[in-house]
């Protein structure tokens, strides 16, 4: 007996298991790229970027998307926790003998392993799984919604570039004409209240202007935030944007499988499935507490003893029912949160629809505006050449054009935000998935990168 203690407390480092410990120091002199083409990139970057390729840069290179990935490594490490069983339990015993008839000193020890974590196992396996793949489904959603965000900041970027040109044209001409009047008043052929329309509309372009070069600003340092570059770091856009236009029919018909093909609602779908199987698990636990082990004993006569080992709990009172309560309550309400998910979702792209049907009808009747008032800006000009419109009236036909134009533009930027805003909230481009695909093949779906799977 005294061999057999020996020969067990011998085994425990042993039996503790190998893995060392290895440090993971702190990146402290992480910097932001200094260029685009320091970025990762699967195939060369093309001079000017294109809003799809900004949106695969965002892609591959977001920082808190890089950080969030590890959360995939964390959910295999929970699968791999789920379905170990634990560790049997050893139990020793020596006492000394201090007085009586005895011959030498008691010994007990006694091996057991516990047996309702077999009933439970299949199912926390099961649960944990499903949490993986729910994992994997709501980092694709995270990276949706970061290309999205990516696509939405370079549209804002090169629509605000084209307003910013406009402005500056019209500043142009008004500083060229207020630079005239100047030469006719100091030349005696001009008055001062002539003067002052032209120096007010300059000032007031001149103000509309620098305000959108601070926006414009704030948003290149956005992007390139987004992207992981330093705010001062230049990207080039291409001025032409090319979205495949919505087709209201086709997004409503996508609304029917809307449940298959959106990775967050995937993912309350697999995160009901986990529950589910917490909710059986909880229900399995009733199974009373049974260790079965093997037992042996060596009296102060020295007299030996072995046998079974038997450890059972009477489930007279507790009978796990408060935890099974709570895991069907949690089943239930992730039950009803998946339903207002869903609902919210459809209404969202709906309400989307309508209202960008109506942005349409109002950009058609702005443009048609706009070309009137193109119209009127030359006459006026020819006019005002031929000394038959007076100049505060020309300078405000010339204001009401560039402010139509303006808002024309404005209203063009509106409707390209909303489209990628549907086009992202139908998961246009991603296929329909399985719910019983693995988590690896989801893993491969939120990785892919290529511009025909961008919304």
């Amino acid at each position: 007996m005294r061999s057999a203690m020996t020969w067990a407390l011998a085994a425990l480092p042993a039996l503790a298991g190998c893995t060392s410990y290895r440090p993971l120091p702190l990146a402290l002199d992480a910097q932001p790229q200094q260029s685009a083409a320091a970025l990762r990139h699967a195939t060369a970057l093309p001079p000017t970027l294109s809003v799809d390729d900004v949106a695969v840069l965002a892609a591959e290179n977001n920082p808190e998307l890089i950080a969030a990935r590890t959360q995939r490594g964390l959910a295999r490490a929970q699968v791999l926790e789920a379905g170990l069983l634990p560790n049997p339990s050893l139990s020793v015993g020596y006492e000394f003998l201090i007085s009586g008839l005895g011959t030498t000193n008691p010994i007990t020890l006694a091996v057991g392993q516990d047996l309702r974590s077999l009933v439970t196992l299949s199912s926390k396996r099961r649960a944990a799984r499903q949490s993986a793949r729910a994992i994997d489904a709501s980092l694709l959603w995270q990276e949706w919604q970061t290309i999205a965000k990516a696509r939405l900041q370079a549209v804002d970027l090169i629509e605000g570039e084209q307003q910013r040109q406009g402005l500056q044209r019209e500043l142009d001409v008004l500083l060229d004409r207020a630079a005239r009047s100047r030469q006719a008043l100091a030349g005696g052929d001009s008055t001062l209240p002539a003067l002052l329309p032209e120096l007010t509309a300059a000032a007031d372009a001149r103000a509309q202007l620098d305000a959108l070069v601070r926006t414009q600003e704030s948003r290149r340092r956005d992007l390139n935030l987004l992207l992981g570059l330093a705010p001062e770091a230049p990207l080039p856009l291409d001025p032409h944007i090319a979205l495949t236009p919505i087709d209201a029919q086709a997004v409503k018909h996508s609304l029917e499988d809307l449940a298959n093909r959106r990775p967050d609602l995937l993912a309350l779908q697999l995160g009901y499935r986990s529950q589910e199987e917490r909710v059986r698990a909880a229900i399995l636990a009733q199974f009373p507490l049974f260790s079965l082990g093997v037992a042996g004993e060596r009296d102060n006569t020295d007299i030996k003893s072995a046998g079974p080992s038997i450890t059972l709990d009477l489930p007279v009172f507790e009978r796990n029912q408060g935890n099974i309560a709570i895991e069907r309550a949690t089943r239930a309400q992730l039950h009803e949160e998946f339903s207002a998910r869903l609902i919210s979702a459809r209404s969202e792209v709906l309400a989307l629809l309508a209202d960008q049907q109506l942005q349409q009808q109002q950009l058609a009747g702005k443009r048609v505006q706009l070309a009137e008032l193109g119209e009127a800006a030359q006459r006026a000009e020819s006019a005002f050449r031929a000394g038959d419109l007076d100049e505060r009236s020309y300078i405000d036909v010339r204001s009401s054009d560039s402010a139509k134009n303006q808002e024309v533009l404005a209203m063009e930027q509106l409707l390209l935000e909303q489209q990628i805003a549907i086009a992202t909230l139908i998961g246009a481009g991603l296929p329909a998935a399985s719910l019983d695909a693995d988590a690896a093949s989801l893993s491969r779906a939120a990785t892919a990168r290529g511009p025909e799977t961008l919304p």
